[in-house]
C-alpha cells in the first residue's frame, strides 16, 4: 500500500469517527431537550434554593455525628464483606486457575451483579429487611463483590506463571499454589482496589440513605422533604468534608502500596 493511500485512508477514518461523535452529541441533545436558554432561566431558583440554606443550622451536630458515623460503617463493613465474596469470585473467575466451564459462567455473573444498579439493590432489601443500615449493607457487599470479583479475577490472571507451575510441578495442591504462588504477587493490587472501591461506597453510602438505607442522606431527605434547608446545609458540608479527607486517605494509602 502507497503512503499517500495510507495517509487518505488514516484521514477518512479519523473524519469518520469525528462525524460519528457529532453525530451522537446531535442525538443526545435533541433526545434529552437540552436548552442553555432554560439554565439561565432556572438561576434565580436555584439562587434561592441556596440562600434558604444559609446559614447552616449546626444544632444538629449530634444528629451529624452518628449519620456520619454510620455513613462511615456502612460503607466499611459493606466493603469488607464484599470484599470475601469479591475472593471467591475473582479465584473462580481467572482462566488461569480454573477451567472454562467454570470461569466463564462466573464472570457472566459478575456482569450480572455489576449491571444492577445499587440503589436498586437497596430498595430491594429496604423491602424485604425494612429501614436501616442493614439494608445499606447488604446493597454494597452485594454490588462491591460484582466489580472488586471482576478486578481480583485479572489480577490472579495477570500473575507471574512461574512460581505457579513451579509448585504445580511440587505437587501442590490448589490452595496450596493460591496461598503461595499467586496471592504474594498480586497483594499489592487487591489493597488498591479495596481501597479505591472503599472509597466509592463511601459516596454510595449517602446515596443509598435517600431511600431508607441508613446513614447521611437517610436524614439529608428527611429534613429536604420538611423544607429544613438550612439543616441540609450542615450535612451537606459535611458530607463534602468527610469524601475530601476519605478520598485524601486513600490516595495517601495506594501511594504507600505502590
Amino acid at each position: 500500500m502507497s503512503a499517500p493511500l495510507a495517509t487518505w485512508r488514516s484521514s477518512l477514518g479519523r473524519a469518520a469517527a469525528l462525524l460519528g461523535v457529532v453525530v451522537l452529541l446531535a442525538w443526545a441533545w435533541a433526545g434529552t431537550g437540552f436548552d442553555p436558554a432554560a439554565l439561565g432561566i432556572g438561576l434565580p431558583r436555584l439562587g434561592d434554593f441556596l440562600v434558604r440554606m444559609a446559614p447552616p443550622d449546626f444544632s444538629i451536630a449530634g444528629v451529624v455525628f452518628r449519620a456520619m458515623l454510620e455513613t462511615v460503617q456502612i460503607a466499611l463493613l459493606g466493603t469488607f464483606l464484599g470484599a470475601l465474596l469479591a475472593i471467591g469470585f475473582g479465584l473462580l473467575a481467572a482462566a488461569n486457575l480454573t477451567p472454562a466451564w467454570v470461569h466463564q459462567p462466573v464472570k457472566w455473573l459478575l456482569g450480572a451483579i455489576r449491571g444492577i444498579p445499587v440503589i436498586l439493590l437497596a430498595l430491594m432489601f429496604v423491602s424485604a429487611y425494612g429501614l436501616g443500615p442493614l439494608p445499606g449493607v447488604a446493597a454494597i457487599a452485594l454490588h462491591s463483590s460484582g466489580m472488586l470479583g471482576k478486578f481480583y479475577a485479572e489480577a490472579f490472571e495477570a500473575a507471574r506463571p512461574g512460581p505457579v507451575e513451579a509448585l504445580r510441578t511440587a505437587g501442590a495442591a490448589w490452595p496450596q499454589t493460591v496461598r503461595f504462588a499467586i496471592l504474594p504477587q498480586i497483594a499489592p493490587e487487591l489493597a488498591r482496589d479495596t481501597l479505591f472501591r472503599f472509597e466509592l461506597n463511601l459516596r454510595e453510602s449517602l446515596v443509598l440513605g435517600l431511600v431508607g438505607a441508613g446513614g447521611i442522606g437517610f436524614y439529608i431527605q428527611l429534613y429536604a422533604r420538611a423544607f429544613h434547608y438550612d439543616k441540609v446545609a450542615t450535612l451537606t458540608l459535611v458530607v463534602l468534608a468527610m469524601v475530601v479527607l476519605v478520598e485524601q486517605a486513600s490516595v495517601l494509602a495506594r501511594r504507600r502500596l505502590s
